[in-house]
């Protein structure tokens, strides 16, 4: 039987694209995908933001050698990057840099690990669809010069670099040979994407796009808040190709705790951008991360960023518990949040995440959206697809449906599920 291989990957949609990297070039070694338990090499892509994603790797490899003890273990990414010398008991720690070369290293076993200053953005595969032909991911950017606070990403994932136009003109153009209808454009910091030959940035790509031969739909990965200015959300709007659904990494909705972080804003200004994208997009799905239980958020604090979060006309939240990263100035700042006060306003955070969505949902009863339907069943009778704004739809299954742009009509929200179905029936 020919070796095969397992990945698991943790963290962001950067990370499952670098995933697909990975496999694509095992498989040019002879390497076949496997089960998990049955794989003679495993590899873990990890994600390190979080001390939540740091015990997933270690749980996942302590329960991978009691149940593949002949596995041959690379531990892979950004957690391998920022903490080589913490390897679990892996056989090979590969960085960014390594980890996109990984057939050079299957046979050898040490930690290999290019500084951050060595890293630049990996070619282009030749099969770049994710998740069947539905949608993909298409990294166009890599790294991170903000050095938040909190946050260990620049360490990690090394500085800002940024995949050329015509690689991304020709990847778009394959993506939508291939059937593919809907792109996610990622990366760890895509406002900062640019082109020196072309001298374009973000906006200026996306305005590009609209008259490329790409996939029908194009989302957007987070994008920071200081890159909705006018020019942007005005390009946002007008292209027929971009989906209007946004998710913004606004961390906090306090002034002093923002200050604190190393953001470079404050929450008036994260108010007038809303004001403005919603003034031009009405219907527009606004996702936004908080981190809560950041050192020196006091009842105040807190209390500041719920009473924004709850007037904002925003459709969802990601809501995660503050978690000090060895080496950020944050891990060693006073004014630590007890753990089950952090707890406590995750909880609250969490049922506002939950009405917001109800009630976001529940606007949009009655109307029509485009939706493109995934092969997975869910409840064992539905189907479901993205609208623009980024509602799970659910349509009763028929594989006619499968990977084709649908029109449907939203009929209820039922037990958090919005169920519709085609303006056909």
């Amino acid at each position: 039987m020919k070796p095969g291989f397992f990945i698991y990957t943790t963290g962001c949609k950067a990370n499952q694209w670098d995933s697909s990297v990975i496999s694509a070039s095992l498989k040019e070694t002879g390497l076949d995908p496997a089960p998990q338990n049955e794989a003679s090499l495993v590899i873990i892509n990890g994600c390190t933001v979080t001390r939540g994603a740091v015990r997933d790797i270690r749980r996942f490899i302590n329960r991978l050698k009691r149940e593949n003890r002949s596995a041959r273990i690379v531990l892979a990414g950004c957690h391998a990057q920022a903490y080589p010398e913490d390897s679990f008991g892996a056989d090979t720690v590969l960085g960014q840099a390594e980890k996109f070369l990984i057939g050079q290293y299957i046979d050898s076993n040490g930690c290999f690990v290019s500084s951050r200053e060595a890293l630049v953005m990996e070619e282009m595969p030749r099969n770049i669809s994710l998740e069947g032909k539905t949608r993909s991911f298409l990294k166009i950017q890599d790294g991170c010069d903000r050095f938040c606070s909190y946050c260990i990403v620049p360490f990690a994932r090394g500085a800002p670099r940024s995949r050329p136009f015509e690689e991304i003109r020709s990847a778009m153009e394959r993506l939508a040979q291939t059937g593919v209808q809907e792109v996610v454009l990622t990366g760890i910091e895509i406002s900062a994407w640019q082109d020196r030959e072309y001298r374009y940035g973000l906006t200026d790509l996306l305005q590009a796009l609209n008259d490329l031969t790409s996939p029908r739909r194009i989302r957007l990965s987070s994008v920071d808040p200081l890159m909705f200015d006018d020019d942007f959300i005005a390009v946002a709007a007008d292209s027929p190709k971009i989906a209007k659904s946004f998710h913004i990494p606004l961390q906090s909705a306090s002034d002093r705790i923002l200050d604190a972080m190393g953001r470079p804003y404050h929450a008036h200004h994260v108010r007038e951008l809303l004001d403005r994208l919603l003034e031009k997009i009405p219907d527009a799905g606004v996702g936004m991360d908080v981190i809560t239980g950041f050192p020196g958020e006091d009842d105040r604090c807190f209390q500041e960023t719920r009473d924004f979060l709850e007037s904002a006309g925003i459709y969802y939240l990601h809501v995660f518990p503050f978690s000090p990263r060895p080496g950020t100035r944050a891990a060693s700042m006073d004014g630590a949040v007890p753990e089950t006060e952090k707890k406590e306003r995750v909880k609250e955070l969490k049922a506002l995440d939950s009405a917001k969505r109800e009630a976001f949902h529940r606007r949009f009863v009655g109307t029509r959206a485009l939706i493109i339907p995934e092969t997975k069943r869910y409840f064992g009778r539905y189907m479901r697809g993205y609208a623009e704004n980024y509602i799970p739809v659910h349509i009763p299954y028929n594989k006619l449906y499968e990977n084709k742009v649908t029109e449907v009509t939203i009929e209820r929200v039922e037990s958090g599920t919005v169920i519709g179905r085609t303006t056909r029936e």
